[in-house]
């Protein structure tokens, strides 16, 4: 399961990801993060069964954490299958099938937004 967690430095000076994986026991697989002085976010994957424990951890820190239950999303409606998103995609979430429709690997989606810019259609939403 992926928790996006977003923490500000005014609440305290502690690495939060590694306190709840040392707290927990939970290994956390951090897929994308920006941090600076005074505050940061992350997204996190975590095994679905141990999601609850570490969101819950996280909160009694002072982060704030949403639990994202999709990846990228695309409107079929609107998409035309050009495949922009699949060059920019740094993660490959992208793939053209045998009759060129477009394949959605979502699981697989760190939610930076390139392809969101990159879609003329702007066919494509985050869930946040």
């Amino acid at each position: 399961m992926k928790l996006l967690v977003t923490f500000s430095r005014k609440k305290g000076s502690k690495p939060i990801i590694a306190q709840v994986v040392r707290d927990t026991g939970v290994l956390i697989n951090v897929e994308r993060a920006i941090i600076d002085s005074s505050e940061g976010e992350a997204l996190i994957d975590v095994p679905d069964d141990q999601c609850q424990l570490v969101r819950n951890t996280m909160i009694s820190l002072g982060a704030n954490v949403q639990t994202l239950e999709h990846g990228i999303s695309v409107n079929e409606s609107e998409c035309v299958d050009c495949g922009a998103c699949i060059s920019i995609c740094p993660r490959e979430v992208f793939s053209l099938d045998s009759h060129w429709k477009l394949q959605l690997a979502e699981e697989k989606c760190v939610i930076c937004g390139k392809c969101i810019e990159a879609c003329p259609q702007q066919a494509l939403t985050l869930p946040i």
